[in-house]
């Protein structure tokens, strides 16, 4: 049986990991401030003492637009934190699985991202998760980087929530129509990790070395903000609590933020299809599924 050190397990991903690879083996489960990603010395000593098979890090900094007044805490939690996992994997021969970000490129290729696209982040969100990437790449431990887009659940104040709390509060509520990307669903992206994480079997270095990289993993199509807010109004399983009476398309411009957001950050994941075998739901199937929980 695989023991796995799984670093972050209050955020929407790291909450359902917990419950998804439950049945892959004994899993040790740490979040803040039993574990912290910016003291290097203690997160050395951490994996040392546990000695797993496999780390998860589902943990970072996430607020893209607070990001942009500290961008040294960004780059601690996001970059130098997973390259020091990195390293200790290495040592340990085990496995690292980390999540990153559409927001690594900058939204002007006009079509889905591969994963060989050249990355070029707008934002110091986007920034410290590509030195992420580059830190755990550079350790040359056997690795997944798994980058996906939008992710939600109801769990936590991410768009769901946000739309469905406006709903209730606004009789005309604006959304931006020009940002366009992939909903992913937390629940979703946590089972396509443990999935990938159950084909390993007793031996994930062997198994995963010809395999190790980045991946791309995000719900399936594409839709702008607009059309997923509407997506989420219609699927609200309490509409008789809706205010709203209209909604309206607006465009990013009107909303003056301090990071900058890539436009059109669609991910391609068909790699993921053809290396594993699996490909997330349609983003509204997800979303579905998500609602009527």
């Amino acid at each position: 049986m695989k023991k796995i050190l799984q670093i972050g397990t209050k955020g929407q991903v790291g909450w359902e990991l917990l419950r998804t690879c439950a049945p892959l083996g004994e899993v040790v489960g740490l979040d803040y401030p039993d574990v912290d990603l910016s003291d290097y010395g203690a997160l050395r000593l951490l994996v040392q003492d546990v000695k797993p098979d496999l780390i998860l890090n589902a943990a970072a900094y996430t607020n893209v637009d607070k990001a942009e007044s500290e961008p040294e805490l960004a780059r601690a939690i996001n970059a130098i934190g997973p390259g020091v996992l990195a390293e200790e994997a290495k040592k340990l021969n085990a496995v690292l699985v980390s999540y990153s970000t559409d927001y690594v490129f900058d939204g002007t290729k006009g079509s889905p991202y591969i994963e060989t696209d050249q990355p070029n982040p707008l934002n110091v969100y986007g920034r410290t998760k590509l030195e992420g990437e580059q830190a755990i790449a550079a350790a040359g431990c056997v690795n997944l980087v798994l980058r996906t887009s939008w992710v939600y659940s109801l769990r936590q104040g991410g768009f769901v929530t946000k739309v469905l709390q406006w709903a209730r509060e606004q009789e005309v509520m604006r959304v931006v129509d020009d940002q366009i990307s992939s909903p992913t669903s937390a629940r979703m992206l946590a089972e396509t990790t443990a999935l990938i994480l159950a084909k390993i079997g007793e031996h994930p270095i062997d198994w995963l070395s010809e395999r190790s990289g980045v991946y791309h993993s995000t719900g399936e199509g594409s839709c702008s903000r607009y059309q997923w807010a509407e997506s989420i109004l219609g699927l609200d399983p309490r509409k008789a609590e809706q205010k709203v009476q209209k909604i309206e398309p607006a465009k990013s411009s009107e909303f003056p933020v301090p990071a900058d957001r890539p436009m059109i950050s669609v991910l391609n994941s068909d790699k993921l299809t053809e290396v594993f075998g699996l490909r997330q739901p349609g983003w509204k199937t997800a979303l579905r599924l998500m609602m009527e929980a």
